[in-house]
């Protein structure tokens, strides 16, 4: 199976499934020398993780990570880093009844047919439960671009279904089980969320992702783009089906000499692009919005077709998330930071010896909201 690896001088490899014995990932191109410990990659997999709260599947994984090689003194050595994840908590049984059906708005009708061959329990190698090598992953490389560069990644949840934030408080973040930044929302979020499970539908979501203390110059300005690598990124994720950058469709309606982002030497004017101008990066916050669709795994009575292509009524059962959007937020955080890191790498590699006379401008002072 291809498709399994993404960057080049920092390049994740992950495997497993989701009902497998483990899941796992292989690190190479971390820098030596940065101190790390599974401690420091647990709090993103613990935010990630399932079963956290009622608003999530019942699935209840510890997702404690195991660090198998490149840290010795618990220090990174520079070689490959081995990562594994023990899947504890399966219940194969919940999917017997999907072994020769096709859950409708997933991957098992193409899986089938691409492969000839398919692990029906939970999605087997196409489920988010994949997302958990990345996050640990993702954690690495986060750490590394705040200790050594300056980079702070962030993410928080931006809509969920019709509920809006309207303001962008990220103490709030981490404060309540959605990770959404505006508190004024929360009762709309958890009446919406408690009324969903009643219906036993899911809904769709936007997570929105800023990486701020950003320098000049990453990214290239023809195919490996910094904005092209990071929406690939994201669109790898499970269930996303949109990626903006910057004000993205938004700027359908926009004109040349309101979003052309002037430059002035104290400063960017706006940050209508987003933080790259040309696919390289311009010091500006790197603004990132993702859509997710709703789940398919859902009790709700559906229509679909079996392996002999015979109709049949189909109902998903077993544990899953009515938005995967709110665990969504680290694993953003996670792919965002895995590409920043890469090209970090590789502008340092080609590009280190090049100076300019002309000085970094400021990045605007102005914070986006959230759903600007």
């Amino acid at each position: 199976m291809a498709g399994n690896s993404i960057g080049q001088l920092f390049k994740v490899t992950t495997f497993g499934e989701s009902h497998g014995p483990a899941i796992g990932g292989v690190v190479d191109g971390c820098p030596p020398g940065m101190a790390l410990t599974a401690e420091d990659l647990q709090l993103d997999l613990d935010r990630r993780k399932p079963g956290t709260s009622r608003y999530t599947t019942a699935r209840r994984e510890e997702d404690t990570v195991k660090l198998l090689s490149g840290v010795f003194n618990d220090t990174t050595t520079g070689c490959s880093i081995g990562l594994l994840i023990e899947n504890t908590d399966q219940r194969s049984q919940d999917y017997s009844n999907i072994a020769a059906l096709f859950r409708p708005g997933h991957a098992d009708y193409t899986y089938w047919h691409k492969f000839g061959i398919r692990d029906y329990r939970g999605g087997g190698r196409s489920s988010a439960r994949e997302t958990a090598i990345r996050v640990a992953a993702g954690a690495i490389a986060k750490k590394y671009l705040k200790e050594h560069c300056g980079i702070e990644i962030r993410g928080y949840l931006a809509q969920l279904g019709p509920v809006k934030a309207e303001q962008l408080q990220w103490h709030e973040v981490e404060n309540n089980p959605f990770f959404f930044p505006d508190p004024d929302k929360l009762n709309a979020l958890d009446e919406y969320m408690r009324q969903l499970k009643k219906d036993g539908d899911s809904v769709g979501a936007r997570v929105n992702v800023v990486a701020s203390g950003m320098p000049v110059g990453l990214g290239e300005p023809v195919f490996d783009r910094l904005d092209a690598d990071v929406a690939h990124a994201m669109m790898s994720i499970n269930a996303v089906k949109a990626v903006e950058i910057g004000d993205g469709f938004a700027v359908v309606e926009q004109r040349g000499s309101t979003g052309r982002d002037e430059l002035t030497p104290t400063g960017f004017s706006a940050n209508h692009a987003g933080g790259t101008l040309g696919g390289i990066s311009s010091g500006q916050d790197l603004l990132v919005s993702i859509a997710l669709k709703p789940t398919s795994s859902i009790s709700v009575p559906g229509k679909s077709i079996n392996t002999d292509g015979e109709v049949v009524d189909i109902v998903t059962k077993g544990r899953h998330d009515p938005c995967v959007g709110i665990r969504a937020v680290p694993v953003a955080e996670a792919m965002l930071a895995i590409v920043l890191l890469d090209h970090l790498l590789r502008q340092r590699a080609q590009n280190a010896m090049v100076q300019v006379a002309t000085p970094d401008i400021a990045a605007i002072a102005r914070q986006q909201t959230p759903n600007e």
